[in-house]
């Protein structure tokens, strides 16, 4: 069927055009509600399970252990929105120890204004 017979159909036949794209929308409405209420039930499981740690502990044997992260930990500690990365600081180097500091020593330098002072003797100003 060429493009222009389908256009054509689509103008003699607007109800079942209509009728085509209503069931398009009904199903792609279906599939969002579909995963909405999945991704609502997840998340109300990870509640459930940071709320009531017995409950968690019958899903992990090992949720009693300090470095056990799962859904239910993340979202009992409030941290959901990312998880904790190790530290990338190491341990304090020492600085080098200077066994005695130097005697300072004064050193002179001439003022470069010092070659100004001939704009000090000028004429006086009349007034």
């Amino acid at each position: 069927m060429s493009i222009l017979q389908k256009s054509l159909a689509e103008f003699l036949d607007p109800t079942q055009a209509r009728s085509a794209m209503s069931t398009l929308a009904r199903s792609t409405n279906r599939g969002r509600a579909s995963i909405a209420i999945f991704v609502s039930a997840a998340f109300l499981w990870a509640l459930a399970l940071g709320a009531s740690p017995q409950l968690h502990e019958r899903v992990h044997k090992d949720a009693n252990r300090s470095e056990h992260t799962c859904a239910a930990t993340m979202v009992a500690s409030g941290g959901y929105d990312y998880s904790a990365h190790p530290p990338l600081v190491g341990a304090p180097v020492p600085g080098v120890q200077f066994s005695k500091i130097p005697a300072l020593t004064p050193q002179w330098v001439e003022s470069p204004f010092l070659g100004a002072c001939i704009f000090e003797h000028a004429p006086p100003a009349r007034g």
